[in-house]
């Protein structure tokens, strides 16, 4: 087993999504992640680097106090530990660019700002508006997410609503009548999510197992998930909205996307 050590003075956030988006790109299935937060001596960073050495891992790690990068910095050499200064370069090209100082305060990413009251209360309109739950509020959405059953919706309505963005989404089944709201909104603020239907087929599958249906149910069928697709992307040709295949594509990157066209 591989060990990466996330190591801040904060709660770590940054450095472990970095961290995890790296893991992705390998085959690192025999991986952990050991994080440790709200580093505030240079002893605690002493002993980080002294386990990653003892295990052959390596550091990712954002400090913003400078004697602690230092320390850091010091003891992996010490060590020969590899140590990612995740937060430090970025730090220092603002500093030569702009020509400011930085505050040098812990945690801000994460203080009660107005921008955290923006994110809570668009959590709360999107888990009011998952699944179709209240068509009309679409009319004050951000985004609306529009696919079949499985195709992410809800995840990815969460993780856009932790980025600021009210979202709604509203599950396709050909037997069902879209609203008339949906013809009325922006396509710019439409978003069609579809799939390869044999990785849908999959995934249903996999959920009747989970509830303990049936295999052989209709929602999963190859037939039934083709008619689904086509229904779906008949509807988006009509509303001129962005589709975008989910298929083999993580939330962040499917979010990526969607608001890659919104900046």
């Amino acid at each position: 087993m591989h060990t990466i050590f996330v190591c801040s003075d904060a709660v770590g956030e940054t450095a472990n999504t970095v961290v995890q988006a790296t893991i992705r790109q390998f085959n690192a299935s025999q991986v952990q992640v050991k994080r440790f937060g709200s580093i505030r001596t240079e002893d605690e960073v002493r002993s980080v680097v002294e386990e990653a050495s003892k295990v052959n891992g390596f550091i990712a790690y954002t400090l913003v106090l400078p004697e602690l990068r230092e320390m850091m910095r010091q003891e992996a050499i010490r060590l020969s530990v590899n140590a990612i200064d995740i937060m430090g370069p970025m730090m220092q090209a603002f500093i030569d660019t702009f020509k400011d100082s930085p505050k040098r305060k812990v945690g801000l990413l994460y203080q009660l700002d107005e921008q955290y009251y923006q994110r809570v209360e668009a959590v709360e309109f999107t888990v009011s508006c998952d699944d179709g739950k209240d068509p009309n509020a679409m009319r004050h959405a951000h985004i609306v997410l529009l696919g079949p059953s499985r195709t992410s919706k809800t995840p990815l309505s969460i993780y856009l609503a932790h980025k600021g963005n009210k979202v709604a989404n509203y599950p396709l089944v050909p037997e069902v009548k879209p609203p008339a709201i949906i013809y009325e909104l922006d396509p710019k603020k439409l978003i069609g999510l579809t799939m390869n239907p044999d990785h849908l087929v999959r995934i249903r599958t996999e959920r009747l197992k989970a509830v303990g249906l049936p295999f052989g149910a209709k929602y999963a069928t190859e037939e039934r998930v083709k008619e689904e697709l086509a229904f779906a992307m008949k509807l988006y040709r009509e509303l001129g909205c962005q589709v975008i295949d989910v298929s083999e594509k993580a939330i962040e990157e499917t979010a990526g996307l969607i608001l890659a066209d919104r900046t």
